[in-house]
Formats: structure tokens, C-alpha cells, sequence
């Protein structure tokens, strides 16, 4: 779950890990509540059939940046890879599992509450090493044992997707505008700290454009 909303939003840790949840059926929270307590919420849309994240411009870092314009970011998760099935699952079934007897925090994200510590919720640190496990026991390649997804990739944090993501609209595109939709954020931020991921690209993207032409002759 923390891999896959991470890759789907773009979203810093500190949205994803303080991301509030309303389980299938029940009243979502008030725009005006989460704007009080500047979280965002994952909760399901019955107007778009879908699970949807809303978080308030005033959770964000950069909550006077014109992307927003004073609205909410709004997202209605696509059910690609049985995305829904494992929201479902986890939500009705592995998430009390990992709270146990410890208190619900409410967030959609939540650790093993253990002996040495009764707490459910992540903070910054813990979030951040939840995720570079997870890197580094499933995202990792292992030519040894075969496990892993990616060959060469390194252990890293949760801010490094949002490079990810920025960086690979950006060279398949060649648009800031596109990269800075997927992280929130303005095409100038994007000018200014991606853009040098760009020139080498722009010939080939110029010409991936062109070759249709050619394809569809």
C-alpha cells in the first residue's frame, strides 16, 4: 500500500503518512473538518465508483502555490493490478490486524503496534523506514535468491518517487507542465529542479513524435 500510493499520488510523507481513511460505507469526513486539521482522507466516492483521495491545499507545503488555487487535491484512484481489491482487504481485514489492541490513529497507514511500542501511527522517521524496508525487500533485485523487482536500483525514502515520477513525465513528454501535475506543483519548480534531465531527451522526444507520422503512412 505505502509503494502503490505513493507511486499513484506523488504526494510528501508527511500527506501520505497523515492521510486519514473512511471505510467503505461510512460518512467521509467535512471539507471544512480537514481543512481544520490539514489532512486528507481516503474514502470511497459513490458518485465516481471509485476510491478517492481529498486533501485540503492547506495540508501541502506549498499550499500558496498556484497549482491549487485554493482548491483540494482530488484524486479518484484507478483500479489498475487489483488496486481496489487490495484497498478493500487491507482496510476490512489487515489493518485492525496490524493495530491490534493499540488505539486507531485513523490513518490509512499504520504500523504493528508491538510491547516496546503501543503507538499505531507512523511519525516521520518510522514512515521512512517502513518504506526503505520495503524497497529493499521487494524492490530491490536479488540476484541470489531471485526476489526483487529491480535490477541496480538503490534503497531510498519516499520523497525520492516524487523525483521519479516528475523526472519520467518529463522525459516522456517534455512537458513541465505534465511533470508538475504529478507532484503538486508548479512547471517552474519543475524548470527549475528537473530541468536538467531534459536536453538530452528533447531530440529524442521530437522524434518519437515524428516517427508516427511515418508508422501511421
Amino acid at each position: 500500500m505505502l509503494l502503490r500510493i505513493g507511486l499513484h499520488t506523488g504526494l510528501r510523507q508527511k500527506n501520505l503518512r497523515e492521510l486519514l481513511v473512511c471505510n467503505r460505507g461510512s460518512m467521509p469526513t467535512s471539507e471544512r473538518r480537514l481543512e481544520d486539521m490539514k489532512r486528507g482522507e481516503l474514502r470511497w466516492s459513490s458518485r465516481d465508483h471509485g476510491w478517492e483521495i481529498l486533501i485540503p491545499s492547506v495540508a501541502f507545503k506549498n499550499s500558496n502555490s498556484s497549482f491549487f488555487g485554493s482548491k483540494p487535491f482530488r484524486l479518484i484512484l484507478p483500479d489498475l493490478g487489483g488496486l481496489y481489491e487490495k484497498i478493500e482487504a487491507y482496510v476490512d481485514r489487515y489493518r485492525a490486524r496490524l493495530i491490534g489492541p493499540a488505539a486507531d490513529p485513523g490513518t490509512f497507514f499504520v504500523k504493528t503496534a508491538k510491547m516496546t511500542s503501543t503507538n499505531a501511527a507512523y511519525d516521520q522517521n518510522t514512515f521512512h523506514e517502513a518504506w526503505r524496508l520495503a524497497i529493499q525487500r521487494y524492490g530491490i533485485f536479488n540476484p541470489w535468491t531471485g526476489r526483487g523487482a529491480i535490477k541496480g536500483l538503490l534503497p531510498h525514502g519516499p520523497h525520492n518517487v516524487r523525483d521519479v515520477l516528475a523526472t519520467h513525465i518529463l522525459k516522456q513528454t517534455g512537458s513541465y507542465e505534465q511533470a508538475s501535475y504529478a507532484i503538486q506543483d508548479t512547471p517552474e519548480m519543475v524548470a527549475q529542479h528537473y530541468g536538467r534531465f531534459l536536453p538530452q531527451d528533447k531530440a529524442e522526444i521530437a522524434a518519437r513524435i515524428l516517427n508516427k507520422v511515418w508508422e501511421a503512412a
